[in-house]
């Protein structure tokens, strides 16, 4: 792997934003998608020609930003491809600061769909919870503009903004009913991978612990929390991945060894990279009752580590059938500026099996339910499933 490049296992963006083989530039990239250096020439021909003779003054720089992104675009439709993207400058600089989680912008964990994005989750204390947007609520237009079937790294680069400025969204309500516009001030965002409190489920501690990325440093975080709710008492783990959309494959495997301790973490096969396996670092820590809590919006490399810890046997998997996302990705620096995010190939789970447009299946089925009272019906039912594997008590 280049020390320039890096690995993603993500599917998940923030907005505001989580969004997570070297190539020499534009040329590099033609290489794969165009059979002659003639044709690379050619695109180089007919961009001086617009240059010199179009009616009005175009800049240069925003041709060869849209022939990029028209590569991209016919990799995409051609291959089915839904998550390579192509980087501005500006753009890769919004994504180097959301794998880092400190960034500015309105605090959406957001998936994108038909209609634009749909919130996987809304992070405390920031302008997007202030404003009562709400979980599975559909971003369709920004600033006005319909983000329909606009890539979601362009959707989400519209969204973010320097701390201070507004920017408002068009939104289609989870549970139906009109569209309504919002303004919304961007903040300042520093999204915690891992958070974690005591529960209690019929008088026992249990340690519940939210995993929202893997940025970097993610692994850290998570086995801080989980460390710290035991020494508190907690007798079990409730780890929440829903809205976890992925990130970084370091951070991965990394965060799998938390809780296993060897043998293969994921598989990944590329044809420019080859197989390869990636194995657990050793040190995780003693297991205890562990329930994994996981949605449709739980994806990449959050699948990664749940599959594992179910196929390994140390935790019972709780909610819906995960997203399915079966590839990964690679951001690849270009000599004139910005980023390729290319799909490099696809990973096998711990269990050697693909989950591309499958997801990973939950032993116990729950979903929260918006319709009642209740709060939170799925982690209701994540604590009861807990608490039947406890020992009972001395």
């Amino acid at each position: 792997m280049s020390p320039d490049s890096r690995s993603r296992f993500g599917f998940g963006v923030v907005t505001g934003l989580v969004i997570g083989l070297a190539l020499a530039g534009l040329a590099g990239v033609l290489t794969g998608i165009l059979t002659a250096d003639d044709e690379a020439d050619a695109i180089a021909e007919a961009l001086e020609t617009v240059e010199s003779n179009y009616f009005e003054a175009v800049d240069p720089s925003r041709l060869e930003d849209a022939s990029i992104e028209g590569m991209v675009r016919e990799l995409r439709r051609r291959y089915d491809d839904r998550f390579s993207h192509y980087f501005t400058e500006d753009q890769l600089e919004d994504f180097e600061a959301a794998t880092s989680g400190r960034f500015s912008g309105v605090g959406l964990t957001v998936n994108e769909v038909a209609k634009g994005l749909r919130v996987a989750d809304v992070l405390p204390e920031t302008p997007a919870e202030r404003a009562r947007i709400k979980e599975g609520d559909v971003i369709v237009a920004v600033d006005g503009k319909s983000i329909a079937g606009v890539p979601a790294d362009v959707s989400t680069a519209r969204i973010q903004g320097p701390k201070g400025t507004e920017v408002e969204l068009g939104l289609a309500p989870v549970g139906g009913g009109a569209e309504r516009e919002i303004v919304l001030e961007r903040a300042e965002v520093r999204v915690p991978a891992a958070d974690g409190e005591l529960r209690r489920a019929n008088g026992r501690e249990i340690a519940y612990v939210d995993f929202q990325t893997f940025s970097e440093g993610a692994h850290g975080e998570l086995r801080e929390a989980i460390e710290r709710l035991y020494r508190e008492g907690a007798e079990g783990l409730v780890l929440d991945l829903r809205g976890n959309g992925g990130g970084l494959l370091n951070e991965a495997v990394l965060s799998t060894s938390v809780f296993v301790e060897d043998g293969t973490v994921v598989s990944t096969e590329s044809r420019t990279q080859g197989e390869r396996d990636y194995e657990a670092v050793g040190k995780a820590i003693d297991p205890r009752p562990t329930v994994v809590l996981v949605n449709r919006d739980t994806a990449s490399a959050a699948e990664i580590l749940a599959a594992a810890l179910k196929s390994n046997e140390l935790a019972t998997v709780v909610g819906t059938h995960t997203f399915g996302k079966g590839s990964f990705q690679e951001v690849i620096p270009l000599d004139e500026g910005g980023a390729l995010d290319l799909t490099i190939g696809q990973y096998l789970t711990a269990d050697g099996t693909s989950i591309a447009g499958e997801g990973v299946k939950p032993e116990i089925r729950a979903e929260d339910d918006r319709r009642t009272p209740r709060e939170d019906e799925a982690l209701d039912r994540a604590l009861d499933a807990l608490e039947g594997q406890l020992p009972n008590p001395p």
